[in-house]
């Protein structure tokens, strides 16, 4: 268990590390809070997922697609991992692996903007965008 941990943690590690702008410099201490941050993803994803459900049907705004929840990763001026919840038909959410976050500045630096696209690869170099599956909450992790 202990050396799944480990390595899990390398691999989220690795991944994000080709998510920052090879001129941005990052610590050691920011490839542990992105690795940590990787497997509470992964770890509470489901209870998550369930607790966003009940949360969307209590105030009536319940689905009845297929959800989970995947890591967002963040290409543009950053490169951030956190977590969005994803809905659409079950074999479309079942090939969605991850959320890219791109983001932009339209209109000079009057409107910052931050398109969320499911994709099929936690890789944000290599992905396809998966159609037919929306963004249906965001989670932000406390670190």
């Amino acid at each position: 268990m202990k050396k799944k941990l480990i390595v899990g943690l390398m691999l989220v590690s690795l991944l994000s590390v080709s998510a920052v702008p090879l001129s941005q410099a990052f610590s050691l201490g920011d490839v542990l809070k992105v690795g940590g941050i990787g497997f509470l993803i992964d770890k509470f994803s489901t209870p998550l997922n369930n607790f966003i459900n009940q949360l969307t049907f209590k105030h009536g705004a319940g689905t009845e697609y297929t959800t989970k929840v995947v890591p967002i990763v963040s290409v543009g001026n950053k490169g951030y991992i956190g977590a969005a919840q994803v809905t659409g038909p079950e074999e479309l959410v079942d090939k969605t692996k991850a959320v890219i976050q791109l983001e932009g500045n339209f209109n000079g630096s009057t409107f910052r903007v931050k398109a969320l696209l499911p994709i099929d690869s936690t890789n944000p170099v290599n992905f396809s965008r998966v159609q037919g599956v929306g963004v249906s909450a965001i989670i932000d992790i406390k670190i």
